[in-house]
């Protein structure tokens, strides 16, 4: 996956806190997030962690903000054109970012940016103090997507999924799908059902697989990248299942308990995934009937 050398990037969707620390002693984590590890990272890959409703999100931090972008990653002079983003990996994820935005901009009417903060350690957030245990996730509070980058590094070494352009993407573009299922209003459908197979949670993840599906098809029309290869399709689908709840129980407990899955099984995902990606189409993403 390659980007168009001219695009302009807008770096201004990235908050950049690398190696600003950010924990508190003894502070909170949103329900299920604690002590988690590397299970915790892809378990809990997304919302399931920090959604909204019946009293299983943290407040904000009284006073507390995400701080200001640290001197020496400056990405707003680093990251200019697609031709920066072909060449270093945080440009490239200012450009997904870019383009993932720009498709969700013009399909959904009100749609409202929504910033991803790049962050290691341990970082503040609207939905509570947060750390790399966590993985990716989507904060509905203050309706930002936060992640360690490392997280790549885990996926690949850790599980075998791929950690190639497209497989970074998805990651991102599953996250932007729960910000658009917030604005949708889908995210208050979860409340307490939050574990099982046919579950609530399970339902939403799927939906946002299938909405990172939607967006790879038409990324090249977003006027960033320039085209995606069976390869690059093959590295999504390897990320999407290696994050299977199946997967993970099988390679970590020794046995699977659908009835705690919380994100669907290595097939599920990858099914979903892929009906978004030969549909283009969001109203093909119903996994709730």
């Amino acid at each position: 996956m390659k980007f168009r050398p001219g695009a302009r990037l807008d770096p201004s969707q990235v908050q950049d806190v690398r190696g600003r620390g950010g924990g508190l002693p003894g502070g909170g984590l949103a329900v299920g997030g604690g002590g988690l590890g590397i299970v915790g990272v892809l378990i809990y890959l997304a919302v399931t962690l920090l959604s909204g409703g019946n009293g299983n999100v943290l407040g904000p931090l009284d006073g507390q903000t995400v701080a200001a972008q640290p001197a020496g990653q400056v990405l707003g002079q680093e990251c200019e054109t697609g031709a920066d983003a072909n060449a270093k990996e945080d440009c490239r994820i200012v450009a997904d970012i870019n383009s993932i935005q720009a498709y969700w901009g013009k399909t959904v009417q009100g749609y409202t940016i929504s910033k991803t903060v790049f962050f290691t350690g341990s970082t503040y957030t609207g939905c509570g103090q947060a750390s790399t245990d966590v993985g990716p996730f989507y904060c509905p509070v203050d309706k930002k997507v936060y992640i360690d980058l490392g997280f790549f590094d885990e996926l690949r070494d850790r599980f075998g999924g791929s950690d190639g352009p497209l497989a970074q993407a998805y990651v991102l573009a599953h996250e932007y799908g729960h910000h658009v299922q917030d604005l949708q209003g889908i995210l208050d459908r979860i409340g307490n059902d939050r574990q099982g197979r046919n579950s609530a949670s399970v339902r939403s993840e799927l939906q946002a697989d299938c909405y990172a599906g939607v967006w790879m098809a038409h990324a090249e029309q977003t006027g960033y990248i320039t085209g995606i290869t069976q390869a690059d399709l093959h590295d999504a689908l390897s990320a999407a299942s290696s994050v299977g709840d199946d997967r993970i129980q099988a390679e970590t407990q020794g046995q699977v308990n659908p009835e705690t899955w919380t994100h669907g099984s290595s097939a599920q995902r990858e099914q979903w995934l892929t009906t978004g990606f030969k549909t283009g189409d969001p109203r093909k993403c119903d996994t709730w009937s």
